[in-house]
């Protein structure tokens, strides 16, 4: 990744056919990914994962913003038209400095943990936030708690586990090991009658399915993909940068979705192909 990223000049990007970037520390971003493409199927998109260095929760705070940066630098000398931060540790340490950074024309769009529509939602009073140790580190969950939770009264319980990420990452979700783990940290919250889960890191909602079935219609889970696509869709249209024609002559055997990591690719290429359900295009990131 870039050694500098601060060293650069942004500039007007007014080409909406352009792709939008999309990075995550791993695979997680992908369910973001997903969003966006069910709401702008016109859209080419370049996701970008930084499976050298994934999980990030447990790194240093400076160490997160650095890498974050790298990050959207590649994608904005890339040509991306806009990045998504679909990373909620990287969010939490990363989006106001780059958003100054990069200013209103080229947006930065970052994820914020789904408690509103959860408090929104919850009848008993109670709502679970299933977190990374870096996203429970970082001020945006705390002022998202204390903006739409404290006022209504409804009462916040997070849970974080640093195995959850990497079972993702391999592809384990549905293990015995993974779901001892699950019912260990959720068991609690289940006892203490939460009724929403937040799901605050987006390799979670790929554990959906599992946590469902290990806890059937004892909560609703949540998670900020759904709307981060319509606030990619809202920032774009404002913009006009919406790609609403076809594809031109030189673009149109452009793959919809690219994706690049930092790692090894044998090993990510596997993992993305089941969780898009797409046979998509893997590159190393230097290669």
């Amino acid at each position: 990744m870039t050694a500098d990223s601060t060293a650069l000049r942004p500039e007007k990007r007014t080409i909406a056919e352009s792709p939008i970037g999309i990075f995550d520390s791993g695979v997680g971003g992908l369910s973001v990914l997903l969003e966006v493409q069910a709401l702008l199927p016109k859209e080419t998109l370049l996701y970008l994962a930084d499976t050298a260095h994934v999980p990030y929760g447990g790194r240093p705070d400076e160490e997160i913003r650095q890498l974050t940066a790298n990050a959207v630098a590649e994608l904005y000398q890339r040509g991306c038209k806009a990045v998504v931060v679909a990373c909620n540790t990287a969010s939490a340490f990363s989006l106001t400095q780059l958003r100054e950074h990069y200013g209103p024309h080229f947006p930065v769009i970052g994820l914020v943990p789904a408690v509103k529509p959860a408090v929104l939602a919850t009848k008993t009073g109670k709502v679970g936030v299933l977190a990374t140790p870096g996203t429970l580190r970082g001020n945006l969950l705390k002022d998202v708690i204390r903006q739409e939770a404290d006022p209504r009264g409804v009462e916040v319980m997070t849970v974080v586990s640093p195995e959850l990420v990497p079972f993702v990452e391999r592809g384990e979700q549905e293990s015995a090991a993974c779901q001892a783990e699950l019912r260990r940290i959720l068991q609690p919250v289940v006892s203490a009658g939460a009724d929403q889960l937040v799901l605050g890191c987006t390799h979670y909602p790929f554990l959906r399915p599992v946590i469902e079935q290990l806890f059937p219609h004892q909560f609703q889970c949540v998670d900020s993909g759904a709307a981060v696509a319509r606030q990619v869709a809202r920032v774009l249209d404002q913009q006009g940068l919406l790609r609403v024609e076809k594809a031109s002559l030189d673009q149109k055997n452009q793959p919809p979705i690219r994706c690049l990591v930092s790692g090894a690719v044998p090993e990510a290429q596997g993992q993305i192909v089941r969780l898009l359900g797409q046979n998509v295009p893997v590159l190393a990131l230097h290669g």
